[in-house]
């Protein structure tokens, strides 16, 4: 059922799955491009390579390109829907409802400590909700239009099996694919919505 509950045993495939493909477990979605840099594409969301819409013409551009891909990616398949917060559950924020509201089928997976900085001031705690669901064309879209909007950042979607992820972020949308062949027969498909940065960037 499309928004159903993620049970318990998912969250621990989740988790094995994680730990097969990279030993230190799950990683925050913004550091994808690098881990799996041979595999990784970025798109973004909007001509020209503009950040943000500024009207209902562009929201709709912005959003049928993220659900063009993800079909690609999905269509007739299940997916992981991810969301992070970095607010302790017993203590909510504004923006831990927010994210809840647009993903209230996330139950708490796991949770990742940074602490990269060497200042402990800025170590932060990171908690990650997931839900398993039947990919739906459009099931997403108010919350990739948080997304797009840079309101609630940090969410992916994965298949089952943890070789196909799409993390939307505002302006774009960074996606791995399972091979190196996929992710270029994927770029060529959307070549116009590349960067024209060389890097990809």
């Amino acid at each position: 059922m499309s928004g159903a509950l993620l049970p318990e045993p998912a969250h621990e495939r989740l988790t094995r799955l994680w730990q097969a493909h990279r030993p230190a477990g799950p990683m925050l979605p913004w550091e994808l491009k690098t881990v799996y840099g041979d595999r990784w594409v970025r798109f973004h969301s909007l001509p020209e390579s503009k950040r943000y819409a500024e009207d209902e013409a562009e929201y709709a551009v912005l959003l049928d390109r993220y659900n063009t891909v993800l079909d690609e990616l999905f269509a007739g398949g299940e997916a992981y829907v991810v969301t992070t917060d970095w607010a302790d559950p017993s203590e909510p924020t504004d923006y831990s409802a927010h994210r809840a509201a647009l993903h209230p089928e996330g139950t708490l997976w796991t949770t990742l400590d940074d602490t990269d900085d060497p200042d402990p001031a800025f170590h932060t705690r990171w908690y990650f909700y997931a839900d398993r669901r039947l990919w739906e064309r459009g099931c997403l879209d108010p919350l990739l239009r948080a997304v797009a909007d840079d309101t609630v950042p940090g969410i992916f979607v994965t298949d089952p099996d943890l070789t196909r992820i799409h993390h939307p972020y505002d302006g774009g949308a960074d996606v791995i694919l399972p091979t190196s062949e996929e992710r270029d027969r994927l770029r060529d498909q959307h070549s116009a919505w590349l960067s024209a940065h060389p890097s990809g960037y």
